[in-house]
Order: C-alpha cells, then structure tokens, then sequence
C-alpha cells in the first residue's frame, strides 16, 4: 500500500479564488527531503503556479488542509494536523537502516546496528547533515 495523503489549499488573491488539491506520495516527497515547508511548493508546482510570484507568497500564508492518509501516513495525521517531521524521521531512519548496517559492518565489524544505539544515531546525524550541507551548496 502506498503511503499517500491528500493535501488542499484554499487562498484568495486579486479577487480570484485558487483551490489546489493533490495527493502526496510521501516515499517519494521524502526522496526529493520533502518538508513541512516544501508542500506548498509541491501545490504550486503541480498547479502552474510561478514559485517567484506574489500568487505563490500569498498561499505561502494559507494554512493546507490534510486529509484521506493511506498506509503509515494514517500514524501521522491527528485533527488535520500531519506531522511530517516525525513521519520523515521514522521512515528515513528505516530506509537508511540496511546501508548503514552494512557501513557499520564492513567499518567496525559490527553485525548488529541494533545493539548500538548510539553508533546508530550518530550515523543517522550524520547521514542528514552531509544532505543538509549538500542541499545547502545547490
């Protein structure tokens, strides 16, 4: 099953009204290091709306509405409400978990990441920084 959710938007510039509407596919928003900040951006995209115009600074302040979670995006959303942080980390964490085993092998001949939680979280920080300063330099 696919982890989705319908996310809308309902703003109001120039006396024309703009309802946006789209299901997210979170795998593969999470993939492109989707944010709470980005899914306007997403709408505006899929909707043709100029990311470097007054149209988009406008919905920047509306408020998007969630609705409709299919699969472990249903754990996240609570009152209209998604919580993308906590969905991004508890899925990145398990996307990373093979590859960083098999760092932690080959490195340091450890063949249970589990047993080291704190060799895991540090490799988990810095897996996400070196993607912070990568994204940073584009």
């Amino acid at each position: 099953m696919a982890n989705t959710i319908d996310a809308f938007i309902e703003f109001s510039f120039k006396g024309e009204d703009y309802e946006l509407h789209s299901t997210l596919d979170l795998d593969k928003q999470l993939e492109r290091h989707m944010s709470l900040e980005s899914v306007h951006h997403v709408l505006a995209v899929e909707h043709g709306i100029d990311t470097y115009s007054y149209l988009f600074e406008v919905m920047q302040v509306a408020e998007i509405e969630y609705s409709n979670p299919q699969g472990r995006a249903a754990d996240y959303l609570h009152d209209g409400e998604f919580d993308f942080e906590a969905y991004a980390e508890e899925n990145t964490t398990d996307a990373l978990f093979a590859p960083l085993q098999a760092i932690a092998l080959r490195e340091m001949g450890i063949d249970n990441l589990e047993q080291h939680p704190r060799l895991k979280q540090a490799l988990l920080r810095a897996y996400r920084l070196g993607l912070e300063q990568h994204s940073t330099k584009r």
